[in-house]
């Protein structure tokens, strides 16, 4: 038996949206296929399995791949350490170190486009056609979004993951750091049923991403 953390990431300020999330805090001896398999068994868009808590060292799975960096995980695990009284300023993905910090109600990571997942980026004439978008189709990983107000920064976006195994994902930072870096100004990012992502492209090339995290519940998980 082992304790699940879950938790919503990128609640927007009405309280509405937030992608689940599904934190493993003592994975330090879970091999991994036996991560992946676990992954698939909660259904969650991403688990995280941390490895040391104390260093921020984790690992990240869809319910069918493994990913070396993805946006509302690490996020989410950075609040969760820091709740749980671990001072950790930088987390160690696969895909490198990841400053880590909160700031008022908001926690956030900054980290390089080209670690995140590429996306099939469209953007569209209008949030009224993100919101009327049919999806996506087995094995891609689509990325549409259009202006909700230019002038603010203010998008509205959805994203596909099929080939990770997700038929839409409620909140994809990774997806905001590829949107920030391409087009370089602050944004507020709009997805999913009502969840917000902050988004500040830094003068590095990193791109900075960050929003509120709620705790949701805490589950003994048996293993089979």
């Amino acid at each position: 038996m082992t304790l699940l953390h879950v938790l919503k990431v990128f609640v927007g300020d009405d309280g509405r949206g937030g992608n689940p999330l599904g934190v493993f805090l003592d994975a330090a001896d879970r091999p991994a296929d036996r991560r992946q398999a676990v992954a698939a068994e909660l259904g969650f868009s991403e688990t995280v399995f941390v490895r040391d808590a104390a260093r921020g060292e984790v690992r990240i799975h869809t319910p069918a791949v493994e990913l070396p960096l993805a946006g509302h995980p690490l996020v989410g695990t950075s609040w969760l350490l820091h709740r749980e009284g671990f001072e950790v300023s930088t987390l160690h993905p696969p895909a490198g170190d990841v400053p880590a910090w909160v700031d008022g109600d908001d926690t956030w990571i900054s980290a390089r486009p080209e670690w995140a997942p590429e996306f099939d980026m469209h953007r569209l004439g209008s949030a009224a056609e993100v919101e009327a978008h049919p999806g996506a189709g087995p094995g891609e990983h689509l990325h549409v979004w259009a202006w909700m107000d230019e002038a603010a920064g203010e998008v509205r976006v959805r994203v596909f993951p099929t080939r990770m195994g997700i038929a839409e994902d409620e909140a994809t930072g990774a997806a905001a750091i590829r949107l920030g870096a391409l087009l370089q100004r602050p944004l507020t990012i709009h997805q999913g049923v009502g969840s917000r992502i902050v988004v500040r492209p830094q003068d590095d090339g990193t791109v900075a991403i960050g929003g509120r995290v709620e705790y949701v519940e805490g589950r003994t998980y048996s293993e089979v």
